[in-house]
């Protein structure tokens, strides 16, 4: 086989292999979430977290700098040379590819949550609405504590850079309960794609050649840990969002610090308010006159920041993100971000857990 076929060919392979994988979750658990990713992320943490700016987020410019460069590059001859193009092309696609699973993206074939955890998958609208309710109680309790009136909307009085350093105590916390989140060596960074990912409708990503969680930093304060809980545990080794979402509010529920807290049980809260009121509107209307005003009033803010910055890119985007995650074993989609609450009505109902 001629050389400028053998990585074109190693893609076809990888997809292949890809699909046999996918048929074996818990050696993918044992051998690779638990045993290479985790060495290899813990490094790739250790070695970087230090660095203040996002070095993933540079790697990605000079990348996309590079690929426009060739593509215009090659724009007047790529009729002639088509077959030459296209195979540097897959080549590319190919390293990329690998080095995409190989570094990270094999997480997406581990053993689901709910099977490693023993809770069930369904619920009905009642034990939502059960759940829900406790979750308002708690809310409404610890914005009461923070601000000293059910009126006034939640202001964090801390910099982002000191929450970063301040989530790692809730996952120090939620380790000692479950062993399967363990979590050391922060590499936390602020997104320099900030403002194209709040025109795409997303809270930040985890670059998977680094192992760098990038939070977009433009967005409200108040959900600000939540989505960095979220990206760490996209870190440590969990590519399902429903998943890594649940393990995001576990990590900011059992914080010591206040604030963190609310971060997580606001964050559920809408998004339980959200399924009860699309699925049983007569529960969302009793439920929601429930809520103290100064919790709406931080609800309202995410609103009106996303009415400031909503555009077709963010619809556009979401339909891409969407393909690519069912492609990459979540069936769900995007809508897979609300399947935690199945996560989170079972595991306190269910497993009679404190909230």
């Amino acid at each position: 086989m001629k050389q400028k076929f053998i990585l074109p060919f190693f893609l076809i392979l990888q997809v292949i292999l890809l699909q046999i994988i996918s048929f074996f979750p818990e050696s993918v658990e044992r051998h690779y979430s638990n045993g290479f990713y985790l060495t290899l992320s813990q490094f790739s943490r250790a070695l970087l977290g230090s660095i203040p700016f996002s070095l993933g987020d540079c790697l990605y410019f000079v990348l996309i700098f590079l690929v426009l460069k060739w593509f215009w590059t090659k724009r007047k001859s790529w009729k002639q040379n088509w077959k030459d193009n296209s195979l540097q092309l897959f080549s590319f696609l190919s390293v990329f590819y690998f080095l995409f699973h190989m570094l990270w993206a094999l997480n997406y074939y581990r053993q689901p949550l709910f099977e490693k955890m023993e809770i069930e998958r369904e619920y009905t609208d009642s034990d939502l609405a059960v759940f829900t309710k406790k979750l308002i109680k708690k809310t409404n309790e610890i914005q009461v504590q923070i601000t000293k009136s059910d009126s006034l909307k939640v202001v964090f009085p801390y910099s982002q850079e000191h929450v970063f350093t301040m989530t790692l105590n809730g996952y120090k916390n939620l380790s000692k309960q479950h062993q399967n989140f363990p979590f050391i060596n922060l590499s936390t960074k602020k997104s320099l794609f900030s403002l194209p990912l709040t025109y795409m409708g997303f809270g930040g990503y985890l670059n998977p050649f680094t192992n760098e969680a990038q939070v977009n930093y433009l967005g409200p304060m108040y959900s600000f840990p939540m989505t960095t809980n979220h990206e760490m545990a996209h870190q440590i080794g969990y590519a399902s969002e429903s998943e890594c979402n649940f393990i995001g509010f576990l990590a900011s529920v059992k914080n010591d610090n206040l604030y963190i807290k609310y971060s997580g049980y606001s964050y559920a809260l809408r998004y339980c308010l959200g399924i009860l009121e699309y699925s049983s509107q007569e529960s969302f209307d009793q439920l929601i006159k429930t809520v103290h005003p100064g919790i709406l009033k931080n609800y309202k803010e995410s609103t009106d920041f996303r009415k400031e910055y909503r555009s077709p890119i963010e619809t556009g985007f979401h339909l891409f993100y969407d393909q690519f995650l069912k492609l990459n074993q979540q069936k769900d989609g995007i809508e897979s971000y609300s399947k935690f609450v199945n996560l989170m009505v079972n595991y306190y109902g269910q497993k009679n857990n404190e909230l």
